[in-house]
């Protein structure tokens, strides 16, 4: 019932700046989307937590994007942003949002199809 759609991945050079958006679509009663966030995985790494960021605006980061990157949220479009400033190589990462839904009594985690962020010079 979810369907959540990126954009915004590419190339940038050490240093740089990228902004991903994440935009929910929901079909369906008594959908509600809470938490939507951003994930990232390297080949042969287990998926990590980027940012999230829940309905009511409560924030969490992880260690290694604090005081670069920026999540942010629309809650009238259902739409998720990450402004990633001062980028670094070990940044490079497929980047998948998600979002934690509840219908009725029942809830589950959707994700993305993920986007390609590179960072090279």
């Amino acid at each position: 019932q979810v369907q959540l759609v990126e954009s915004g991945g590419g190339l940038v050079q050490p240093g740089g700046s990228l902004r991903l958006s994440c935009t929910a679509s929901a079909s369906g009663s008594f959908v509600r989307i809470n938490a939507m966030g951003w994930y990232r995985q390297v080949p042969g790494k287990e998926r990590e937590l980027v940012a999230a960021i829940t309905s009511d605006n409560f924030i969490n980061y992880a260690d290694s994007v604090k005081g670069r990157f920026t999540i942010s949220r629309d809650n009238a479009k259902n739409t998720v942003y990450l402004q990633m400033n001062t980028l670094k190589p070990e940044d490079a990462a497929v980047y998948y949002c998600n979002a934690k839904v509840s219908i009725l009594l029942t809830s589950r985690d959707y994700w993305g199809q993920g986007t390609q962020v590179t960072v090279s010079s």
